[in-house]
């Protein structure tokens, strides 16, 4: 519930930014540069004058933006290619999880770096590599959920009375595979959020002036020394987002998994 709660505020922050936020995220001022925090900035300025609280909160639409999209691709790719692999078997499940095992073998940020540096840098680049980084681990998944299932006696009966086999796998496979991939989808989340933070850290990621917390995170670690308010803030934006979506996911976990039930 705790972490439902830091998420629900995450949300309306995105949504209301212009509302919430006291300063464009655009401004500068550089007789305001380097400011600690006060009153009229409360989490200080950055090296050009900008409010970093304005901009942390406007980063929050990035991170939510990246919460949800790439990984609702990601989780539907990994699904769909599950469902067929655990489903047909043969020759097709042995092609589909060789190309998960090759996904498996290059490390998620690495591949995703090299998505961008061939379609180039922007937001748009950044979903995609998102969403096509984390997709073999949601088929392995779904794919042992579907292999339990299809020799149920219903799906057994479904064959008998010529249902196709489409059907038979959206009609009767994939909703009885629904808990595991809510939670998989909602443990996913914490993962991209710091792939998406680590590719704005190098200057991969959201391109200025668009702020991002991990591009706000690099800004800061250059006036480490003089401005740290300028690294905190950021960081402990990331942490308490990735913390919520973790609480959340073991939450949704505890309660649909039904072994985990007295």
């Amino acid at each position: 519930m705790a972490g439902l709660i830091i998420i629900i505020v995450l949300i309306l922050t995105a949504v209301f930014a212009s509302v919430i936020a006291p300063y464009s995220y655009r401004d500068q001022n550089l007789d305001q540069a380097l400011l600690s925090p006060s009153r009229d900035h409360l989490f200080g300025t950055d090296q050009f004058g900008r409010d970093l609280f304005s901009r942390i909160i406007y980063g929050s639409r990035i991170s939510i933006a990246v919460a949800f999209l790439p990984v609702i691709v990601s989780v539907g790719i990994g699904v769909l290619l599950g469902a067929i692999s655990g489903y047909y078997g043969g020759w097709i499940d042995l092609l589909i999880m060789r190309m998960a095992d090759i996904m498996f073998a290059f490390p998620s940020l690495l591949f995703a770096i090299a998505i961008i540096f061939a379609i180039g840098r922007g937001i748009l680049s950044l979903f995609i590599a998102l969403a096509l980084v984390d997709w073999a681990g949601d088929a392995r998944l779904i794919r042992g959920q579907v292999l339990s299932i299809r020799s149920k006696e219903y799906i057994e009966a479904a064959r008998a009375i010529g249902m196709s086999d489409r059907r038979i796998i959206l009609r009767h496979v994939l909703p009885n595979c629904l808990a595991p991939i809510i939670v998989t989808a909602s443990m996913s989340i914490p993962g991209v959020i710091l792939t998406e933070a680590s590719l704005s850290f190098i200057g991969l990621g959201v391109q200025p002036p668009t702020p991002s917390w991990g591009a706000i995170l690099n800004d800061g670690q250059r006036f480490i020394g003089n401005a740290p308010w300028m690294a905190l803030f950021p960081g402990v934006a990331i942490f308490l987002t990735v913390l919520a979506y973790n609480f959340l996911g073991d939450g949704l976990r505890d309660a649909m998994d039904p072994f985990l039930k007295n």
